[in-house]
């Protein structure tokens, strides 16, 4: 009998539990007969063959709200999970209320069969579990007993496991009364007393490397799937290294292997860790390995083949340099580790093949597998990184982060230990590319699920069918696809319209045309860079760039005596020799100095990659998208936290400020039932929401005049002091709390206000709006009301003081001043003035400042008018 109290663990079976058919659940209540019962213990069971209390899991919830709201997103909700309780009205109290689906009550079951019938006294669980099943020595007495005190004693926890034996034993023999095939289906199935967990809808496995073809381009992922054949984009500048990959990962494993096992690698650690040199040491390495098992393997190789010496020569270029690489952590870790011990404690050896079960969007299951390449340990970080080999350099990086993505999320899952993780290209140079766990988890968190369920989607299309798998976004990757010609004919067939008569019409598909677009090549660019702040007689280290949607961010090492506010006063400068459209943004960061260039091809941040519609409970935070950062993330503000609760938002004409507030808009209605959230919109120019004035989120009419806008938002405050009486009498601080106890949840209520500016040329009106804003700012979080105001004057005059006071949650895009800059963002920071337009934007986030691309809903489709 599992009693499971660690959270990090409940969170692991709550999710172990989401994959089952079939649960069998009961609830202990603290407090039970006061006005502030709390829920104590969840206890289930899924293995329903098993009489013993060693079988139910009990999972402690006292005062952890957020794990019986988990319990209630990833099991009661979903209609794929049977839900079996005794008493369900009392149960559900606790777990979802209306919202669960697919609950069976089997008090319900037995008042349907009668207790004359089933000749029974009563129809209490525990006595049908005595009169009809027969148990024995069945315990009522713990019923009444404290279940709001820690620790439970065993026999609390005893009666607490055996309520839903005795619940499966009971449904069984209703079941056997009036549907003898439900037995079968849900009992008899069950092999050794174990459920089998299987998804309702099971096709093959998908893998980590076909996930990352799926983000890179659709078509491709379908025709490997279908036909096999390559998947790698090959550019223009031949940085691919066909028929190495194999060769590359075979002895990077063998170097790994001889470094574990031979005494002539431990022999390189014995000096002292501040004596050791990489160079030195990462020297040695190679030689060593070159004479064990390279040149062996060469001649070898050679002899069967001579054509595959000179591909063989650039396996060990990359050897060297992945050498190299394990050199240098080596060194680090044996600052921790003593010299016998540093290699075996460095590589992490074992099983390097994963799998997981994701839970879809649409209840349904998808297993991915994969295999990584390397699992290392850095002592310094005091963390396990994953390691992906790559034989090139990746055209798309943010499709390497989905696959490295997945492969730590496995390992964590596997294991339960964060993992970090890093790509290293080593061919034609050695490059790396690192990601925190942090970014790793939010990445399959938002990205995953909604792919797996498309890549499902797009699997069962078949020709002559609507609707094949879309082209990749980037047009480009056409023009070096390694399957472009079968793509353009296969997908041409399948391509299809309807006539006015209803019949079958074949329609030519968008032909990409084999254009070459100017590929921005960071390091390039990079190079340009320093060469001409050198000229001003600058002197900057070159420290790595990323290539983001709209600009490429080189990172400077100022020369020792070069002042930062040297390099700051460059900005006109530096558009006028590097032939710049706009000037670029220098800013001081942590360690290095940044400096965003503008692409000539900039990229689009589409809306429907980041976010698909699924609904959360009412208790779950409320997000909105904020926008798209220099790793292809998304990045979004949590409304219900203190310092992102409500906006202010400016941006001058042209700056992406509308498109900004629209797809702000979508990402909450895609994530939120209308029952859970209303939407007030305030749009005086009468073109910025024009598709939602139907909607049923609305908590209004879209407000167009300044008297309606008054009157709005005079009525939230009413309606906030409203919230807030009903919050006192049910004793909760907040919306989330009064919730999660509530049979009718609270809406939450976000106001989106949309050139405030033109408001404020009333002085009277000016006055309330001020009023109004600055009471909602101060008090309205904790009421599940929160406000967006947009303006693209932010003037001192508009914006005044009161108001930026109370508006916490800062984004500013183009701006028509550095006055006005400083004004959205506060302080000093007028960087906003030289933004790009069109969404590109600034973040204001507690003491951070994220330069991000918003997202472009290119058409609105509310969610259920797809």
């Amino acid at each position: 009998m599992p009693y499971v109290t660690k959270i990090e663990d409940i969170q692991a079976y709550i999710t172990k539990f989401s994959l089952a058919k079939t649960l069998w659940l009961d609830t202990e209540v603290a407090d039970w007969s006061t006005s502030k019962p709390r829920l104590s213990l969840i206890q289930v069971l899924v293995e329903p063959n098993n009489a013993t209390h060693e079988s139910t899991c009990i999972l402690d919830v006292l005062d952890r709200p957020d794990l019986a709201a988990d319990f209630i997103a990833k099991i009661m909700v979903h209609s794929h999970i049977e839900k079996v309780f005794h008493n369900a009205c009392y149960d559900l109290k606790y777990l979802g209320g209306q919202q669960a689906q697919n609950v069976t009550c089997t008090l319900k079951l037995a008042k349907k069969i009668g207790k004359q019938v089933l000749g029974t006294t009563n129809l209490k669980l525990k006595t049908l579990a005595t009169e009809l099943c027969q148990f024995s020595d069945v315990d009522a007495e713990e019923q009444g007993s404290d279940w709001g005190r820690r620790s439970l004693t065993p026999k609390q926890l005893h009666y607490a496991a055996m309520d839903t034996v005795y619940l499966a034993a009971v449904h069984r023999c209703l079941l056997e009364k009036t549907d003898p095939e439900a037995v079968t289906r849900i009992f008899d199935m069950a092999s050794n007393g174990t459920q089998k967990f299987k998804p309702k809808a099971d096709p093959a496995s998908l893998t980590a490397t076909k996930v990352r073809v799926a983000f890179e381009c659709p078509r491709l992922f379908y025709l490997h799937q279908k036909f096999g054949g390559n998947t790698l984009f090959i550019p223009t500048d031949g940085n691919i290294n066909f028929g190495v990959g194999n060769a590359f990962h075979s002895l990077a494993d063998a170097f790994v292997q001889l470094a574990l096992r031979e005494p002539q690698f431990q022999a390189l650690m014995q000096s002292n860790a501040d004596q050791l040199q990489v160079e030195e040491v990462a020297a040695q390495m190679q030689s060593l390995f070159y004479q064990l098992k390279f040149f062996p393997y060469l001649q070898e190789v050679s002899q069967k083949d001579p054509r595959q010496s000179p591909g063989l020569l650039k396996v060990w270029t990359g050897l060297q340099g992945l050498i190299k690489k394990f050199a240098e952590l080596l060194i680090k870790n044996r600052l921790f580790c003593d010299a016998k011990t540093v290699i075996q404690k460095t590589f992490v050896t074992g099983d390097r093949k994963l799998e997981y079960v994701f839970t879809l969007p649409d209840g349904t299951q998808q297993r991915v597998a994969g295999e990584f390449d390397c699992l290392v340990y850095n002592f310094e970080l005091q963390q396990q990184c994953v390691i992906e080999f790559k034989t090139y350099r990746p055209i798309d990086p943010s499709a390497q982060l989905a696959q490295v993505a997945l492969y730590s999320y496995m390992l964590w899952a596997k294991n339960k230990i964060a993992v970090d993780s890093a790509v290293y290209c080593v061919l034609p140079e050695f490059q790396e590319y690192s990601y925190s766990w942090k970014q790793l988890e939010s990445t399959v968190h938002q990205l995953i699920p909604h792919k797996l369920q498309q890549m499902q989607q797009w699997l069962m299309w078949e020709q002559n069918r609507l609707e094949p798998p879309p082209s990749t976004l980037e047009a480009q990757r056409c023009n070096i696809c390694p399957q472009y010609e079968k793509c353009q004919t296969y997908f041409a067939v399948g391509d299809r319209s309807t006539t006015s008569d209803g019949g079958a019409k074949a329609i030519k598909p968008p032909i990409v045309k084999k254009i070459k677009l100017p590929e921005p090549n960071a390091d390039e660019v990079g190079a340009a860079l320093v060469d001409t702040l050198h000229s001003f007689k600058l002197g900057v280290d070159y420290q790595g760039a990323v290539t983001a949607p709209t600009f490429i961010r080189v990172k400077l090492k100022p020369h020792p005596g070069v002042k930062v506010a040297s390099l700051l006063n460059r900005s006109a400068d530096l558009q006028v020799q590097l032939g710049l459209a706009n000037p670029p943004l220098i800013t001081p960061q942590a360690g290095y100095v940044s400096v965003d260039l503008p692409r000539l091809n900039r990229q689009v941040a589409h809306f429907d990659h980041y976010i698909q519609p699924v609904y959360s409970s009412p208790t779950e935070p409320i997000k909105i998208a904020v926008g798209v950062d220099l790793n292809g993330q998304l990045i979004e503000a949590d409304l219900s936290e203190p310092n992102t609760c409500h906006f202010l938002v400016g941006g001058t004409t042209g700056s992406g400020k509308s498109e900004f507030l629209r797809s702000l808009l979508l990402s909450l209605i895609f994530r939120h039932s209308p029952q859970n959230l209303k939407v007030a919109l305030v749009d005086p120019k009468r073109v910025t929401f024009p598709e939602f004035e139907s909607m049923p989120w609305l908590h209004s009419p879209i407000v167009k005049d300044t008297e309606p806008a008054i009157d709005l938002m005079t009525e939230l405050v009413d309606e906030m002091e409203a919230r807030y009486r009903r919050l006192e009498k049910a004793r909760c601080g907040d919306i989330k709390a009064y919730n999660q106890q509530a049979t009718q949840p609270l809406p939450r209520i976000v106001c989106i206000f949309d050139e405030y500016a033109d408001f404020m040329a009333e002085k009277e009106a000016s006055k309330e709006l001020e009023q109004s804003i600055k009471r909602l700012g101060a008090k309205a979080r904790a009421a599940g009301i929160h406000l967006i105001i947009a303006t693209q004057r932010p003037e001192a005059k508009v914006v005044t003081p009161l108001i930026r006071s109370n508006l916490p949650g800062r984004v500013a895009l183009r701006t028509a001043s550095e006055a006005d800059s400083t004004i959205i963002l506060g302080g000093k920071q007028s960087e906003a003035a030289y933004l790009l337009g069109k969404g590109d934007l600034l973040y204001h986030s507690g003491a951070g400042l994220w330069r991000l691309q918003s997202l472009f809903a290119e058409k609105v489709t509310l969610p259920g008018n797809a």
